[in-house]
């Protein structure tokens, strides 16, 4: 099972990013074998609007289950969804960190978004 989890970096030491939408990566990691893909998500970083739809479709294609983030609005929730993919939300640390804590069941999908659109 991969997941995607939004981060400033390229590796499982990088910090997570805040943002989902415009977050400056992703890294997808299969939780069996620990192998991960970093993500450019920088297309995304300025985009006037659309950017939470946009990451949604890049993680759609990557073919992960589950996203790991801090917060989700509801387009980029809604994209997610319709693509099959779980939310989690609540994450904080590292991209390691943050793939144990969904390891160990600390953090669960959820079943809405938790910021109003255009949250930064």
């Amino acid at each position: 099972m991969k997941v995607a989890v939004r981060s400033t970096g390229a590796t499982l030491d990088s910090p997570i990013d805040p943002r989902f939408g415009r977050a400056k990566m992703f890294v997808v990691v299969d939780m069996e074998t620990n192998e991960f893909e970093a993500i450019d998500n920088t297309q995304n970083l300025n985009a006037l609007q659309g950017a939470g739809i946009q990451s949604g479709e890049t993680i759609a294609r990557t073919g992960a289950r589950q996203v790991i983030t801090g917060h989700c609005g509801p387009k980029a929730f809604q994209t997610l969804r319709a693509a099959g993919i779980e939310v989690v939300t609540g994450a904080s640390g590292t991209v390691a960190q943050a793939v144990e804590q969904f390891r160990d069941g600390k953090l669960g999908a959820v079943n809405k978004p938790d910021v109003e659109s255009h949250w930064a």
